[in-house]
């Protein structure tokens, strides 16, 4: 959200850095101020701030980018000229509020980034009218057109989890132009405070450790669906080297992090990047699918699997 994080990242050694959202609605930036964070542990206890660990879950309240669009260009222009001879593209992103309105500053930014994300899929566009969370085909497709026809560079779409369809969504943007998708967005969360009321007092967005295999779910079945000629951006729940290895190997062709530099700093990408060399990403992207068998192919399992839990279950005495 400022130069400084920008460079930051890009000096941390990211392959690419994805700069904060914006949108046209003055509503959206202001919910910047009522943004607000509570990393919570695995054992469900709410973290002192500045004490969060890489394995809690997050639940936040968060806005946009509080700035105007000629100074973000500029923002941009100076991340993206950091970036350049460091060989790491930084990209513009726009968070849904009006199709019409994300087409103009789409178009703004293509002057002065290599690629735009489109975010169609934020958390809080089911609680807070000034962005917006599309859930059908049809939607999604007249949204990323729209955007497309007035972006010239390469068009990322990013989508969220909580559809009936995922794939359908996917395939809608990709028809309707997106150069890639981003699979998906955090999820909707709630906590109560076992103290009274709700943690952060109001619903929010969760992401954690615990939402990988949701995330790698649609990854895999995107990759399937649509083919590895597809590129496909994992996020929610990579906070580990390991975690982004599985979104490779699920099929993604990239791995977006933003909890893991919260809670350890920039200088995590150096760790996450380290512990994918000597990978032989052409084989390894998508190599967790091919041993992956639908429900009707799989054989019986013998002993049943359940045993073992139900073994130690007390049975009724002999009358």
């Amino acid at each position: 959200m400022t130069r400084e994080g920008l460079f930051a990242c890009v000096d941390a050694g990211a392959g690419a850095v994805v700069a904060k959202s914006v949108n046209e609605s003055a509503a959206a930036r202001r919910q910047l101020d009522i943004a607000d964070y509570a990393f919570v542990s695995p054992g469900g206890t709410v973290r002192p701030p500045g004490e969060a660990r890489l394995g809690d879950g997050l639940l936040n309240r968060s806005g946009l980018a509080q700035v105007d669009l000629d100074s973000w260009l500029s923002v941009l222009s100076d991340g993206v000229a950091h970036g350049a001879p460091r060989g790491c593209p930084v990209l513009g992103s726009i968070t849904l509020g009006d199709p019409s309105a994300a087409a103009r500053i789409g178009h703004a930014m293509a002057s002065v980034v290599p690629a735009v994300e489109l975010n169609i899929g934020a958390p809080h566009g089911r609680e807070a009218s000034a962005v917006r969370q599309l859930t059908e085909a049809d939607a999604v497709g007249e949204a990323v057109r729209v955007v497309r026809d007035a972006v010239e560079v390469p068009l990322f779409v990013k989508l969220h989890g909580q559809a009936s369809d995922v794939v359908a969504l996917a395939r809608a943007a990709r028809s309707a132009g997106a150069d890639a998708i981003g699979l998906v967005g955090r999820y909707p969360g709630f906590l109560p405070d076992l103290d009274g009321g709700a943690v952060l007092g109001s619903w929010g967005a969760w992401s954690s450790p615990g939402c990988l295999p949701m995330s790698l779910y649609w990854v895999g079945k995107t990759r399937l669906a649509l083919g590895p000629e597809v590129p496909l951006i994992g996020t929610n729940g990579a906070r580990t080297a390991a975690d982004v290895r599985r979104f490779l190997a699920s099929g993604a062709s990239a791995v977006e992090v933003v909890t893991a530099l919260w809670v350890e700093g920039p200088g995590v990408i150096a760790e996450l990047v380290a512990g994918l060399e000597g990978l032989d990403l052409a084989e390894f992207v998508g190599s967790a699918l091919a041993g992956a068998r639908e429900y009707a192919e799989i054989p019986p399992v013998s002993p049943p699997a359940w045993l073992p839990y139900t073994a130690r279950w007390p049975r009724p005495s002999a009358r």
